[in-house]
Order: structure tokens, then sequence, then C-alpha cells
């Protein structure tokens, strides 16, 4: 037997004769005072996201590539990593398509060790999805995928995420039993409430030590 197996076998023994205690989680401590009507949804996301220097723009289902056209343009960036065959990488690629003032849209479509020094050093901003918002927090959830690897989001100096308005619920309780968190998670699920932030021991804040400096949420509202 193994030491794992030996293990377990010691933890199931002991509960042997034991009566389990009754579950009294009162889930409204954590949902009542959390909870907003639909329409302040967004109003709250923006004033914790703002709070902590995240840019919110509200923005249409077919209007947000003309807008993250001009971000990109306003902010001298030339290059965008993208995942091409999302709906959104295939939308965008699609807006820019072969114009010669488009950014150059780069795909992460390689294991990172083929092209590290480019990624780290040479992809200035990054645009990826999102799994939806929590407005008690503050927080979007990046769900990381094959299409969209975790460095996608944590190491571009300027990451745009697109938020769907309908996606933003009250409270993380409400995220993880709607979408169902408990049938399966990746390995990595981040909630992420602004850029990358650090102090130093005088307390002197810094933007962009360990991540993003800047994050740009476009929230999609249904139209």
């Amino acid at each position: 037997m193994s030491a794992k197996a030996n293990i377990l076998a010691k933890l199931r023994r002991s509960l042997e004769g034991t009566t389990p205690v009754p579950d009294d989680y009162d889930v409204d401590l954590v949902t009542r005072p959390w909870s907003y009507a639909p329409t302040e949804r967004i109003d709250r996301l923006r004033q914790l996201m703002e709070a902590v220097h995240t840019e919110l723009h509200l923005t249409t289902r077919n209007g947000w590539p003309t807008l993250l056209e001009q971000l990109l343009r306003d902010r001298n960036i030339g290059s965008l990593l993208i995942a091409p065959t999302t709906p959104h990488g295939q939308q965008v690629t699609e807006h820019f398509g072969n114009r010669d003032d488009a950014p150059m849209l780069k795909a992460y479509d390689r294991p990172v060790e083929d092209w590290k020094d480019e990624l780290f050093n040479d992809t200035p901003a990054s645009l990826t999805s999102t799994l939806g918002a929590i407005a008690s927090t503050g927080s979007l959830i990046l769900w990381p995928t094959r299409e969209e690897p975790r460095l996608m989001s944590l190491v571009p100096p300027v990451h745009f995420a697109l938020l769907k308005a309908s996606e933003i619920r009250d409270n993380f309780h409400q995220i993880q039993q709607q979408q169902q968190w408990a049938a399966g998670m990746p390995t990595n699920a981040l909630l992420v409430s602004g850029p990358s932030k650090t102090a130093d021991i005088e307390q002197v804040l810094a933007y962009g030590a360990h991540g993003p400096k800047d994050l740009i949420v476009l929230i999609l509202e249904d139209a």
C-alpha cells in the first residue's frame, strides 16, 4: 500500500462510528448583503475597478473593435496579441483586415519556449475574453484555455479584456452556482480587479511590477 493510500485508510477508519455534523451553512450570509438590481451591477463594478486604476468603456457587441482600434491608436500600440480562433479573435481580425494602418495581430499559437523573448519584450498588449465579473468585489473572472493561455493576460503591459454586461453577477456564490463550478474547474481560475501593483517598504505604490500595468475593460452591452 502506498503512503497516500495508507493515510487515506487511516482517515476513513477514524470516522467509523461517528455522526456527521449537520450542515447549517446560511447562504444568505454571503449573498443577501451583496445583491444588486441588474441595472446597478455595471455602476458597482465600475466604481470598484476604477478605484484601483482599471479603465472601463461601455460599447456594443458589434462596435467594440472600432473602440479597440481607437484605444490602440491613442496609446501608440502597434501590435496586439489575440486568440485568432475564438469568436472575438475572428471579429477583430475581420475588422482590421489587410489595412496598411492596422496593428500587427499576433497569435499565441506555439509553446512559450519558442518565442519567450518576443512575448516578454516585444508584445505590448493583449486581448482576451472573460468568463464574467463579480459586482460585489469589482472583479473580472479569467478562465484560461488552450486558445487563451494564462500568460496572455499576465505578460503584456496592456491587457484589454472583453466583458459581456449580461455576464456580470452580484457575488461569487452566484457565479459558482450559475456556472456550475463544482462540476469542473480549470487549473487556473483568476479573479482580477485591476492592473498589477506592489508597494515597497516605504508604501510607494508601483504598477506593472508583476503583470500588466494597464487593465482596460470593454463592457459589451446587449444591443
